[in-house]
């Protein structure tokens, strides 16, 4: 008779960005399920330390710890006391992220560098503070996870979503190259491409035709929720050490592209 671990992440210290609402704290909460030490981190205090409570009170451990990623030096702090408190990192999450199109001619510069400095820089931020850890951790457990979120539209073209589809694009193609260079190292790295996603995203978007195409695509299809996310990482990070799912595009059933 074959039996199945239920705590799967029995022992590992996962850190999930990005936490204080929809997929990341779906992950975070999916993730201590299935027996991980969880780290979350986000600039909300308050939706943190009620996340951490959820997850203790389900019998799981988490460290809450409000952070903005665009400070590299807060992020560094940090992860500092992940290493103390919880034990050292081996699966990051990167999950923070803000999307918001606008047509390129608008020249809407303060939203291009937001996207730029959460999605691409912030992402660097939290890679910058926790790579020393997952690369310990996978020299002594044999396995470490770097998993960062991505989007569909890394792939596929979305007129007034440049700038952010640029970001994404920017975190798949790293990942596959980070992936290519830590492999060797026992470093898993995979990004995660969902389509829409029923999250915070959609209520950031001011352009009046994003919004319009949005609300559309609601009576067309059923998107997807953070939670199918939140298990596709949990498959991830549940795999044998000598498996990495490279690249995984998740799509709700009826949206085209």
């Amino acid at each position: 008779m074959t039996t199945h671990n239920t705590s799967p992440l029995a022992g590992r210290v996962a850190v999930v960005t990005g936490a204080s609402s929809g997929i990341g704290a779906a992950t975070a909460k999916r993730l201590a399920a299935s027996g991980a030490r969880v780290a979350v981190l986000a600039r909300r205090a308050d939706r943190l330390e009620l996340l951490a409570e959820e997850v203790t009170q389900a019998g799981g451990t988490a460290l809450a710890l409000t952070v903005d990623v665009t400070d590299a030096q807060a992020v560094r702090t940090a992860a500092e006391r992940v290493a103390a408190e919880l034990g050292t990192a081996d699966l990051l999450f990167n999950n923070a992220g803000v999307m918001l199109p606008a047509p390129v001619e608008e020249l809407p510069v303060e939203q291009w560098q937001r996207q730029i400095d959460l999605n691409v820089t912030g992402l660097m931020n939290a890679i910058g503070a926790f790579l020393p850890q997952l690369i310990a951790a996978a020299a002594d457990k044999g396995v470490a996870d770097l998993v960062n979120t991505s989007s569909i539209a890394a792939q596929n073209l979305f007129p007034n979503f440049a700038v952010y589809s640029g970001t994404k694009a920017y975190v798949t193609h790293l990942s596959r190259t980070l992936r290519a260079e830590l492999g060797a190292k026992d470093v898993r790295v995979s990004a995660i491409e969902p389509g829409i996603v029923g999250t915070e995203l959609q209520s950031h978007v001011t352009d009046a035709g994003a919004q319009e195409w949005l609300e559309g695509s609601k009576q067309e299809m059923t998107w997807l929720d953070p939670e199918d996310i939140a298990e596709a990482v949990n498959f991830l990070a549940s795999q044998p050490a000598h498996v990495n799912l490279q690249q995984v595009t998740i799509m709700p059933t009826r949206q085209p592209s």
